[in-house]
């Protein structure tokens, strides 16, 4: 595998971070200022909630195996790049981690992504610097590598620490209200070991992940947990679109996107609030982000029956 040095995101912030945080951090320093999450614009819809509403309380649209935008058709699950993303509205990213040399690559399956783990994590450092009123939910999972969870969890501090990042981070264990991560990236760890929020743990979290059924059969799982999520608010849901079985991922988010599109749209699901995380493969052909963008909550603790 060809590779490219692995510390190009350590590199000092932009140009708009140095010369304008000042200027962007005002422009974004009152959440909560009377519009709707939809109003303010997919890069900077965190604006508009207060600080108080817990972020399992909001529904948050993400990307499925978010740098996977190489590899051929079985492997390529997105079509655009995270900083993309970020600007459209996604706030959850599933970031697959190959340990190499002392490194962490991104890859899907066998299929090495041309980018590392230091150019996520700056692009989101660039990203926060500027829409401070914003956070970013981070799985990281280890990925075509059969490394121990002690060398990958060594390896991730080093990043923290050798490499600089610790102060992206929010690394408590306990999920935070929005004030509290506001500019900063959640850590959701999904290997043994990993500092910050514990990805999966049954007390916190409810997953749908039937990452194996084709979209016919995927469909009703999907609806199924968003009602339970509005019907059963507590834990942080999450709630994969995204399906393999065996298939082209493009082929499954153009059959089920659409889908889950309308069921958000129609109006008897209009008042639909706090449906969690929501995975997806590109969410941007057809409208998924908007439509969940939708469905924030207006006041933290609304919650709205089925």
């Amino acid at each position: 595998m060809k590779r490219r040095h692995l510390l190009r995101g350590t590199a000092a912030l932009t140009l708009t971070a140095l010369l304008g945080g000042t200027t962007a951090a005002a422009a974004y320093a009152a959440p909560g200022a009377g519009r709707s999450a939809a109003a303010a614009g997919p890069d900077a819809w965190m604006s508009q909630l207060p600080d108080r509403v817990l972020l399992r309380e909001l529904t948050v649209p993400g990307t499925h195996n978010s740098g996977a935008l190489h590899g051929g058709p079985w492997a390529e699950c997105q079509n655009t790049p995270i900083a993309e993303q970020l600007s459209s509205g996604i706030r959850f990213l599933d970031i697959r981690c190959r340990l190499f040399d002392g490194s962490f690559a991104i890859h899907h399956g066998p299929a090495y992504q041309h980018l590392n783990f230091d150019d996520v994590l700056g692009t989101c450092r660039d990203f926060l610097a500027s829409r401070p009123s914003e956070t970013v939910l981070m799985r990281v999972k280890q990925e075509y590598s059969e490394e121990t969870a002690e060398h990958f969890r060594t390896v991730f501090e080093d990043y923290l620490d050798g490499r600089g990042w610790r102060s992206l981070f929010r690394l408590d264990p306990a999920l935070p209200d929005l004030g509290d991560a506001r500019g900063k990236v959640v850590l959701l760890g999904d290997s043994d070991g990993l500092p910050g929020v514990r990805y999966g743990d049954p007390q916190l979290f409810d997953i749908q992940d039937a990452y194996n059924d084709e979209p016919g059969a995927k469909y009703p799982l999907i609806e199924d947990h968003f009602r339970k999520a509005v019907a059963q608010p507590g834990k942080l849901y999450v709630n994969f679109v995204s399906t393999a079985a065996y298939l082209p991922p493009r082929s499954n988010a153009d059959r089920l996107n659409p889908r889950v599109r309308d069921l958000l749209g129609s109006p008897e699901n209009a008042a639909w609030r706090g449906l969690g995380i929501v995975p997806m493969d590109y969410p941007n052909e057809h409208g998924l982000t908007e439509a969940l963008l939708k469905h924030q909550p207006s006041t933290a603790g609304h919650v709205t029956a089925v």
